[in-house]
C-alpha cells in the first residue's frame, strides 16, 4: 500500500526535470568563496583562481555573464550559517595581486580605501557599506562564541562538581577543527550522556533554567533555556531513519561510554570531553543524514564533517569506518556527500575516506556521481540550515489533521527529490515516516 501512495505521489507531483542551481552566478561566487575560507590551510590550485577570474567577471565570460549581486551572496551565506567562512574566502582572496575589478572600495582619490585594499588590486568586492556590515555581523558572531564557551567552561565544571559526567557533541567541539574556530556559527550546547548521568544532569539543571521543553522520552532528548543559551541533554542519539543505521550508533554510544574513547579540548580552564574522532565522524555524518531526510540540512554541518575529517586525516581508523559505514548500509550516502564535499566545497580529495574507487583515469569524479552531488547542493541551497528558509508557519495557524497532511505533502515531495539521488533509502524512510504521522494521529484522537 505504501508503494502505491508514493507512486501516485511520484507522478503527480514529481518534476520531469532539475534545474541544477549551482549555475547561477552568484551560487557559483558563494561556493568560491565559501571553498577559500573553509580551507585557509590549504593551498588553492590554479582552477579555484580561474574559476575565481570567470566568477567574479575579469575574464570575457566573466564580464559578458554580467557582476555578482553581493547581496544575495550575503544572503546565500546567511541562510546557510557559513558568514564566517565565506568573509575569510573574501579576506583571502583580496590579499591575491589578481588584475580584478574593486571599483567601488577605493576612495574618491584612487587611494587605499577604508578597508585598507590597494588600487593595485581589481577584485570586484562587496560595497563597502556591505562589507562593513559583514565585517560587523562576524565580529558579533566572535563575540558569541567566546561568551558560549565561557558559559561552556562553567556548565562543564558545574557538573563535574555534582559527580555528572558528560561529552560534548557537535558545536563548540567541531568548531576546533577549523582555523578560526570563533568564525564558526554557534548554535546550541548539546551534551551526551549516560544514562545515569542523563536522569541526573535533567535533575541538577532544571532548576537553573528559565524553561524546560518536553522531554521526547523515544530518543531521550530534553532541551533547556539557561540564560541565554540554549541547552540539550541527549542520553542517546538515534536518526530514526532506519533500524540499522540506529544500532550502530547504539555501538558507538557504547564505544564511548563503556569503552571510554573521547579526545579533549581545553576550554579556558576546563577540559571538556569530546568523542574520539572515530567516534565524532560516525555522529557527525548521521546527524546530518537525519536533517537532510526529515526536512533540510545546511552547509555548515557539512563543512564541519569535512573540517572533522581533514584535522584527524592522519588518526582515523579507516578500517573501522568502512566497516561501521557498510554496517549502517550508509555507503551509498557517504560517497555522494563525499562527491560534494570534493567537488563543491573544495575538500581535498586525499582526505575523503573510500572515495577514490569513483574517480576516472583523469582524477575526476564520475558523472553519475557527480550528478547525485548536485542534487544534494540543490535541496541544501533551497531549505536552507535546517529547513529554515521554508514557511513553518502552518505549525501555529492551522488544526492538528492540517498540519500533518501539509507535513506528508512536504515529506513526499522530499522523498521524490532524494529518490533520484538515493532510491532505496529514501523509500524505506518515507515509509517509516507516513507509519509514524498515522500511529501519531491515531494517538492523539
Amino acid at each position: 500500500m505504501f508503494k502505491a501512495i508514493w507512486l501516485f505521489f511520484y507522478f503527480y507531483f514529481g518534476p520531469n526535470g532539475v534545474e541544477i542551481v549551482i549555475k547561477d552566478k552568484n551560487i557559483e561566487a558563494f561556493l568560491t568563496l565559501l571553498r577559500a575560507g573553509l580551507w585557509e590551510d590549504v593551498n588553492l590550485n590554479l582552477n579555484d583562481n580561474i574559476n575565481l577570474l570567470e566568477t567574479f567577471g575579469t575574464s570575457d565570460q566573466g564580464r559578458a555573464n554580467g557582476k555578482v549581486d553581493w547581496e544575495k551572496v550575503y544572503q546565500l551565506a546567511t541562510e546557510q550559517s557559513v558568514l564566517g567562512l565565506v568573509l575569510a574566502g573574501v579576506e583571502r582572496y583580496k590579499k591575491l595581486n589578481l588584475d580584478l575589478n574593486l571599483d567601488d572600495n577605493i576612495d574618491e582619490k584612487g587611494g587605499d580605501s577604508q578597508l585598507g585594499l590597494r588600487s593595485t588590486l581589481r577584485l570586484e568586492l562587496p560595497s563597502q557599506m556591505l562589507l562593513l556590515q559583514w565585517i560587523g555581523e562576524v565580529q558579533i558572531l566572535e563575540q558569541q562564541n567566546r561568551e558560549m564557551n565561557r558559559f561552556i567552561e562553567g556548565l562543564i565544571q558545574g557538573l563535574r562538581n555534582a559527580d555528572i559526567y558528560t561529552l560534548l557533541v557537535k558545536g563548540q567541539g567541531i568548531a576546533q577543527c577549523y582555523e578560526r574556530p570563533l568564525w564558526r556559527a554557534s548554535g546550541d550546547v548539546d551534551l551526551y550522556l549516560s544514562e545515569t548521568n542523563y536522569k541526573r544532569a535533567q535533575e541538577f539543571l532544571t532548576p537553573k533554567a528559565q524553561s524546560v521543553d518536553a522531554e521526547l522520552h523515544g530518543e531521550q532528548h530534553i532541551a533547556m533555556h539557561i540564560d541565554q543559551w540554549v541547552v540539550e541533554l541527549h542520553g542517546a542519539m538515534p536518526t530514526r531513519l532506519i533500524s540499522r543505521i540506529d544500532k550502530g550508533l547504539e555501538k558507538v554510544q557504547n564505544n564511548l561510554f563503556c569503552g571510554g574513547e573521547v579526545r579533549s579540548w581545553h576550554n579556558g580552564g576546563t577540559v571538556v570531553f569530546l568523542p574520539s574522532p572515530d567516534n565524532d565522524v560516525l555522529l557527525v555524518f548521521t546527524h546530518i543524514l537525519k536533517h537532510f531526510y526529515r526536512g533540510g540540512i545546511g552547509l555548515r554541518q557539512i563543512c564541519d564533517w569535512c573540517r572533522l575529517l581533514w584535522k584527524y586525516k592522519d588518526s582515523l581508523n579507516y578500517g573501522l569506518l568502512e566497516k561501521r559505514i557498510r554496517e549502517m548500509g550508509l555507503m551509498s550516502e557517504w560517497k555522494a556527500f563525499g562527491a560534494l564535499a570534493v567537488e563543491f566545497l573544495g575538500m581535498p580529495v586525499e582526505a575523503m575516506p573510500m572515495f577514490n574507487d569513483n574517480l576516472n583515469h583523469d582524477l575526476n569524479i564520475n558523472d553519475k556521481l557527480r550528478r547525485k552531488a548536485e542534487l544534494i547542493l540543490e535541496f541544501v541551497m533551497e531549505t536552507g540550515n535546517f529547513g529554515h528558509n521554508r514557511d513553518s508557519s502552518y505549525y501555529e495557524k492551522r488544526p492538528y489533521v492540517i498540519r500533518k497532511a501539509i507535513s506528508l505533502r512536504q515529506h513526499t515531495l522530499d522523498g521524490i527529490h532524494h529518490f533520484k539521488v538515493f532510491p532505496l533509502d529514501s523509500l524505506r524512510i518515507w515509509c517509516r515516516m507516513l507509519r509514524s504521522g498515522i500511529k501519531a494521529a491515531f494517538e492523539r484522537r
